[in-house]
């Protein structure tokens, strides 16, 4: 991988709540973008990241689901898009790159289908159940503009973003380097 790492975007970031356009041609800008973001998010460390948080509002996702002795197992998602959700529920204690060291059980469809281009611009079709599939809605929801906090009650919501407005403040920003 020769990608490069970026600076993640945290809450409270307005750019957070931004919906992420379409990708319109994958060249190799775009393989480039997923190439650092990768590299974002292996370092972070994290098993997905949506382009919007490294400040770029495009329809594009990575996701490694590999545990950390394992060979890296890298997806790449241009213009994901939710055709099929299960009427199943799972939950999982799901976290963010973008809301650092805050985690919570959230209850999603425990199978999703999403249509997607890959790198090639060829149309694929992926139908994902457990941890890819809480994965893939996560990210998706991220284009968005849609947080895992949003999936959980209010309370706990306006506490999580309060403080990091307060963290913000204090460090007089909201982009980790």
């Amino acid at each position: 991988m020769t990608g490069s790492k970026r600076p993640l975007v945290v809450l409270p970031d307005p750019i957070l709540r931004q919906v992420s356009r379409p990708v319109e041609q994958i060249n190799d800008d775009v393989r480039k973008l997923a190439d650092d973001m990768l590299a974002t998010m292996y370092e972070a460390p994290g098993i997905g990241l949506a382009a919007i948080q490294i400040a770029e509002p495009i329809r594009l996702i990575t996701i490694d689901l590999a545990k950390e002795d394992d060979e890296p197992d890298p997806h790449i998602f241009v213009n994901p898009r939710i055709v099929a959700l299960g009427d199943e529920p799972g939950t999982y204690e799901e976290g963010c790159l973008s809301i650092p060291d805050y985690f919570a059980e959230v209850e999603r469809p425990a199978t999703v289908t999403v249509e997607y281009r890959d790198l090639e611009g060829e149309k694929q079709t992926i139908e994902a159940d457990g941890l890819m599939a809480t994965c893939l809605q996560h990210e998706i929801d991220h284009l968005d503009g849609v947080l895992f906090i949003d999936h959980i009650s209010r309370l706990k919501r306006d506490m999580v973003i309060k403080k990091f407005k307060k963290l913000a403040k204090e460090r007089g920003g909201t982009r980790l380097l």
